[in-house]
């Protein structure tokens, strides 16, 4: 990949698409892992303003301590990077309250956990319909069309995607290029949406560089039983997940009503 050539590409591509929305800049949620941090940065590279989110809501204080040195580490480098913190452990609370009491269990665990999610996006469309800024997203390829691994009107919930077209690996070398802070460089990728220490390979069972894998093979027209051992575990994996999150990389299916029942 040549690294700069497509940073420069994402860059401009980003600086077009808000002139000629007559947008005055962006927001991006800053959560101290490397897809928001890449993304930040890209936003920052443009020129326009650029406000950073911080949204924590019972964050672990290694994820929080990351967000905000890469925070701080922009607004010296760009004087267009401004920043918010909102605490939403209060409103996460309220809601908790708010809604009826059910039994613990996984699904309750994974409701909340999108929830944590949705009212995150809620907050980055507040202060993006208060300055006229568009809302971006920091989904990776493998995250958004290899194994769906975001929340649907969560952190799905944006106006444009500069890095859906990068692999991890590849948004990896963008930060690198970007001067990412080496702490994000080498954290362990995670959703923070659980309040506990789990990764992203704790949740899926499979690295991202495996699950990259896994989608060059299944774009290569692979199936299971071309694979033994590990290998077919993580293209089992792969699949699986492909297949149950179609519904969050389609589009919402219309029910098209018969011209002779109109």
């Amino acid at each position: 990949m040549q690294t700069k050539k497509v940073i420069d590409h994402i860059t401009n591509w980003l600086k077009d698409y808000a002139i000629k929305a007559n947008i005055e800049g962006f927001v991006v949620g800053v959560s101290g892992g490397i897809d928001s941090a890449v993304t930040s940065s890209l936003c920052a590279n443009t020129g326009l303003r650029t406000l950073c989110v911080e949204m924590p809501i019972h964050q672990a204080q290694s994820q929080v301590t990351r967000a905000q040195e890469h925070i701080l580490q922009l607004k010296k480098r760009f004087a267009n990077v401004t920043d918010v913190r909102v605490n939403l452990t209060p409103v996460f609370e309220e809601f908790k309250l708010a809604v009826p009491k059910t039994p613990s269990s996984e699904q309750l665990d994974l409701s909340l956990a999108n929830t944590r999610a949705r009212l995150r996006m809620s907050t980055l469309y507040y202060f993006a319909g208060l300055h006229k800024y568009l809302v971006v997203g920091t989904g990776n390829k493998v995250e958004d069309f290899g194994v769906g691994f975001y929340t649907k009107y969560g952190d799905g919930g944006v106006d444009l995607s500069p890095i859906a077209d990068l692999m991890k690996s590849e948004v990896y070398a963008l930060g690198k290029a970007l001067e990412v802070p080496h702490s994000i460089l080498i954290a362990a990728p995670t959703d923070g949406l659980f309040g506990d220490s789990r990764s992203d390979e704790d949740q899926i069972g499979a690295s991202y560089d495996e699950l990259e894998w896994a989608m060059k093979m299944k774009d290569q027209g692979k199936n299971i039983d071309d694979f033994v051992g590990r290998q077919q575990k993580v293209f089992e994996i792969f699949i699986r997940l492909n297949t149950v999150n179609q519904h969050k990389m389609n589009p919402i299916p219309v029910c098209k009503i018969p011209v002779n029942l109109l």
